[in-house]
């Protein structure tokens, strides 16, 4: 009975974690959109500003070398610079079906370079999803070798930057919080030095230039919800998988589709609905079957003598 109330109690803590991270995602996607559109603060300085402001959190830090988490916060640089450049230079369509290659690829990291292995069930749920994005993204789909090159970067690094997120926590032997505190101020010095090359820094449109207090004031509501979605994702990760993450990722998209159809009346076609089922139905096949696998395992566990 002590186990059953132990798993009871660990789901319940993930789904709310879920759940948090669903809330807080959901409200930083259309905040950002509603900044962009009312003040058109520049991307990548408005990241910035999140990751500076992460730091600012004070809690007990654990003592960590710079040297072990560089590659983390380099993953995270390159996740922000080559997604927003295959945003730039794709369409919505071709920018979202490309993250949705993220999962198979996270899959063929672990699966080669840290040998865990996966169930032909597991890997038969990516069908739906991928396919779910696709007619989500068919119609606006339009490929050409610049945006294809960011893209593919932008797939590579993100799948390398959750991979990391989990290998980090378990291997240093830290929680969400400790990691994301020394990881944030290197990325910030990253992005410091990447924000010139990229957008405007003085003047009308750069991170310094002339703002207003209400536009001051969003962004940093920006930061501080931003703050929670970091802090969230490696608390998942680090509770769950990244594939689990990104599955959980793709259950988002769908509903900040939907969302943006119900607050933003923006267009919502049969296709995109239809793409929206098969999504979701992808990610409750993907989770039935790890969860009926943990279970298994459990109980083998528990059947040894």
């Amino acid at each position: 009975m002590a186990s059953l109330a132990d798993r009871v109690r660990s789901h319940g803590r993930i789904a709310a974690g879920l759940l948090f991270n669903l809330l807080v995602s959901i409200c930083i996607v259309f905040l950002n959109k509603w900044i962009d559109a009312h003040y058109a603060f520049p991307n990548m300085s408005l990241t910035l500003v999140h990751f500076v402001i992460q730091k600012m959190d004070t809690f007990a830090p654990k003592s960590l070398r710079p040297s072990k988490l560089l590659l983390l916060a380099l993953s995270f640089c390159g996740f922000v610079v080559f997604t927003n450049l295959s945003l730039q230079n794709n369409t919505t369509g071709t920018y979202q079906l490309a993250k949705a290659m993220t999962t198979p690829v996270i899959i063929a990291i672990q699966t080669f370079y840290y040998q865990k292995s996966f169930s032909t069930k597991i890997q038969l749920t990516l069908i739906p999803v991928t396919l779910g994005v696709i007619l989500n993204s068919y119609y606006d789909v339009k490929l050409n070798f610049l945006g294809m090159v960011f893209a593919a970067l932008g797939v590579l690094v993100t799948s390398l930057y959750q991979v990391w997120v989990g290998a980090k926590q378990h291997e240093l032997q830290v929680n969400s919080m400790q990691l994301l505190y020394y990881q944030a101020p290197m990325s910030s010095a990253m992005l410091l030095v990447a924000v010139p090359f990229f957008e405007p820094v003085f003047g009308e449109g750069g991170i310094f230039g002339p703002w207003s207090v209400s536009a001051l004031l969003m962004v940093l509501l920006s930061g501080v919800i931003a703050f929670m979605v970091n802090l969230s994702i490696y608390w998942i990760i680090g509770n769950t998988s990244p594939v689990f993450y990104n599955m959980f990722g793709h259950f988002k998209f769908c509903i900040t589709l939907c969302g943006g159809y119900i607050l933003f009346k923006d267009p919502l076609s049969i296709n995109q609905g239809l793409g929206i089922l098969c999504t979701l139905f992808g990610i409750l096949a993907y989770t039935h079957f790890k969860l009926s696998e943990q279970e298994g395992s459990k109980s083998k566990i528990a059947q040894r003598p």
